[in-house]
This record gives C-alpha cells, sequence and structure tokens, in this order.
C-alpha cells in the first residue's frame, strides 16, 4: 500500500462521535417520516385482499456505523466507490403466501417510485442456508423528504416476506449473522439447508393449497348460483306444473342445455377420475367442474365414487346434498329427494338440504309435507328468506291466507324489495279482501 493510499483510507474514515451526534438528531424527523410513510403503505394494501403484517424500524446508529464500515473496508478491498447505506428507514411486509408477494410488489411499482429491487436468496443452491426475501427501494416522497436532510440516500427499504420467510430471517440472524462464527461442520451446514429447503417447501405447499381452495370455491360459487336459479325457476313453475310421477320428469323446467364450447372443452379434458390418482378433495373439484359445466351425469358418477369411499359423515352428508343437486338440475326429483333426506339424516342441522327437500316436495304437490320441511329450516336458521317465502306460498296454496301472509309479511322484512314476496303479498292482500265482502 502507498503512502497516498494510506491517507485517501485516512480520509474516509467516519469521525464515529460526530457521526453518532448528528444520527441522533435527525432520528425524530427519520421516525416521523417511516410512519408517515408506512401508513399511506398500509393505505395502498388495504385497498385489495392483501392482509399483511406491517413491521418498521429506523436503524440504530450502532448498527448503522457498523454497516457503514463494512462497505468501505468492502469499497476498499474492491477499488471502487463505497456504497450508501440504503436501510436506515426500513419495513417490512410480511405475507401469509408466496403469491401474496408478486401482489405487494406490483402495488408499491404502482404508487411510488421504485428505484430498485433485489431478490435475496433467489442465486442460492437447494444445498445452500439463507434467508429469502424481495428487497425493494422505494424513493422517499417529496413531500417528506424535508425531514431526511442527512440519509446517504433518500429512499426507504421495504422487504417483501412470507411469514416463514420471516421467521427463519429472525432464526438465521441469531445463529449465523449475529454470532462469531458461521456453521463450517458439513452435517451442521446440512441441517440448516434442509431446515430452509422444509421451511420453502412449505411455503410452496401452502400456496398450492390456497389456490386449490380458491379454485374450489370459485367452483362451488357458480354452482351454488347456478343450482338456485334452476330451483327457483321450478318453485315458481309449481303452480302451473303437472305433478310427475316416479321417474318422470317436468317439461317445463330448464334442461341442462347446449354447453358451451368452453365448457365442452372443460368438460372433454376432464378423465374419469378415481379415488386413488384424484384423492378426495380432487374428487370433488372434478364433479363440482362436472356440475358446472352442467355434465350432471359425470358429476353424478363422481359424487356416487366419492359416497362409495364411505368418507366421514360430514363429508358425506355434503356429497349426498350435491348430488341431490345435480339430479334436481336434471329434474331427477325422486332421487333428488332421496339424497336430500340422507344428507339431512346424517346432519340434521343443514336447514339448506331442508329446503331444498321442501321445494321438491312442492314440485309433487306435496304442499304440506313442504311447510313441514320449511318449518324445520326455520327452526336452524329463521333468517332464511326463501324457506320462509316458500312456506308462505304452499300455505297460499292450500289456502290459508292468514298463515301466508304471517310468512310473507316477515319474508318482506327481511328482503323488502324482492319482487316475488310482493307480487305474493298483493295476492294475498286480495284474495283476503274478497273474500271479505
Amino acid at each position: 500500500m502507498t503512502s497516498i493510499d494510506t491517507e485517501q483510507s485516512i480520509l474516509l474514515i467516519p469521525d464515529k462521535a460526530k457521526l453518532a451526534m448528528q444520527y441522533e438528531m435527525d432520528r425524530p424527523s427519520y421516525e416521523k417520516t417511516l410512519a408517515q410513510f408506512l401508513s399511506r403503505v398500509e393505505k395502498v394494501l388495504k385497498s385489495t385482499e392483501l392482509r399483511p403484517t406491517l413491521k418498521s424500524r429506523v436503524k440504530g446508529f450502532d448498527s448503522y456505523y457498523a454497516k457503514k464500515l463494512r462497505l468501505l473496508k468492502k469499497a476498499w478491498t474492491e477499488k471502487t466507490q463505497p456504497l450508501p447505506v440504503n436501510d436506515v428507514l426500513a419495513m417490512r411486509i410480511i405475507c401469509p403466501f408466496l403469491g401474496d408477494l408478486s401482489i405487494a410488489e406490483a402495488l408499491l411499482r404502482q404508487n411510488f417510485e421504485v428505484e430498485e429491487v433485489e431478490r435475496k436468496g433467489a442465486e442460492r443452491s437447494f444445498r445452500e442456508f439463507g434467508y429469502e426475501s424481495i428487497h425493494v427501494l422505494v424513493k422517499i416522497p417529496e413531500d417528506l423528504l424535508e425531514h431526511c436532510k442527512h440519509l446517504e440516500r433518500n429512499v426507504i427499504e421495504i422487504q417483501l416476506r412470507t411469514i416463514l420467510q420471516e421467521a427463519w430471517a429472525e432464526v438465521e440472524h441469531e445463529l449465523v449473522y449475529k454470532a462469531e462464527f458461521t456453521p463450517f461442520d458439513e452435517p451442521m451446514k446440512r441441517k440448516l439447508a434442509a431446515l430452509n429447503a422444509n421451511l420453502t417447501l412449505s411455503d410452496i405447499i401452502f400456496q398450492e393449497i390456497l389456490e386449490f381452495q380458491t379454485k374450489l370455491n370459485s367452483e362451488l360459487d357458480f354452482r351454488r348460483s347456478s343450482f338456485y336459479k334452476k330451483i327457483e325457476e321450478v318453485a315458481d313453475g309449481v303452480s302451473g306444473m303437472a305433478q310427475p310421477g316416479p321417474g318422470t320428469q317436468s317439461t317445463n323446467t330448464q334442461s341442462s342445455g347446449t354447453l358451451s364450447s368452453a365448457d365442452a372443452e372443460r368438460i372433454t379434458k376432464l378423465d374419469v377420475p378415481t379415488y386413488d390418482s384424484y384423492g378426495l378433495d380432487g374428487l370433488m373439484l372434478a364433479a363440482l367442474e362436472a356440475h358446472n359445466a352442467s355434465d350432471f351425469p359425470k358429476a353424478i358418477e363422481i359424487y356416487t365414487q366419492i359416497i362409495q369411499i364411505q368418507p366421514e359423515k360430514e363429508i358425506a352428508a355434503v356429497i349426498y346434498k350435491h348430488r341431490g343437486m345435480a339430479y334436481f338440475a336434471q329434474s331427477e326429483y325422486r332421487e333428488a329427494m332421496n339424497d336430500f333426506s340422507s344428507c339431512i339424516e346424517l346432519d340434521p342441522e343443514c336447514y339448506k338440504a331442508l329446503y331444498f327437500r321442501g321445494v321438491t316436495k312442492m314440485v309433487f304437490g306435496d304442499y304440506s309435507g313442504a311447510i313441514g320441511d320449511f318449518t324445520q329450516a326455520l327452526e336452524i336458521y329463521p333468517y332464511h328468506f326463501y324457506s320462509r317465502y316458500r312456506r308462505a306460498q304452499c300455505y297460499w296454496k292450500l289456502g290459508d291466507q292468514v298463515e301466508a301472509k304471517a310468512d310473507c309479511d316477515i319474508a318482506l322484512r327481511i328482503e323488502p324489495d324482492n319482487a316475488m314476496a310482493k307480487h305474493l303479498a298483493g295476492q294475498i292482500k286480495d284474495k283476503m279482501a274478497s273474500d271479505f265482502f
């Protein structure tokens, strides 16, 4: 090292006491800036379905000074200009799932000026240990810069991690970063690598489960809305419907219809599933996909496979209800009635199955039996509009205007703007008025 180099290195050495005094004077302003910025980030994230945990901190002076010296040493060794300390102001966005991280990153890019993104740990092989994290450097907004006069770089570091990545980072910080030495024993390295791999795999599995649940719930929502449309069409058409006998099908209900090209393609792709290859959840999803594509025979076939597996009572009740809905969609009302009854036998508190069976009884003209089912459903869940409204319909069909009016009035308290209930209320009012005169 030449004497010139030595003089240059001395000039680069910061005056710790002077630096500490300035740093502590600036610290309240840094904390105020970070608090305001965190509030803005929180507002942005709340505009979505993300529900992360937010943490923030202003770097302690000792930690700041130690990092500054490390960066100076690195620059001196590599004969480069020293890098600034970027993380004096820092915050973390900790999300439950891997997929949330990309959403959070996109939101930061959309709402703030991002200067740099670093993906920590992305370069490591599966044999290495170390935490993974996305580090986003966001430029401090102009209106907050006045509080940050002595920062080396006007940025806030935002770390994006999953809950498991955060857990690993905290533990690794204690075991490795703050330790006197890092593990050099090969068995110990393998243990740490295996632990990190397990956490990473857990993150991946959690994400896969979330995506499966999202798809399953989407299929359930679609199936539920389409079935309710069918069941209400049938119930509303009862008054002009010939009562079907065993094995007959109604002619004035909606048939399975013509499949769209998208639905046809989805069914074509759907193999004949088995429990061994799909598992219980996979069979359920396959059944719902077929059900939603109006391929009711396929859906019934898969629901039947699940029942034959003899799952737990709670699961079997759900499957019987779904299969009953598929039978009902095909206008196979006897089979639907049997499945709804099986569901109720396994789960007596299932008010929806009682409601579905009540509507099915209406199809056969068994209004007294339907009233019994609707009454049971309302004992379980008294706020169910359709059980209340359909029971009013049944009383109306049986000529009991007083009970019909009582139920219709309550139904309109639940849904004041419902056109069907308003119409029925008008009919009851007119009938009672004509009977009076």
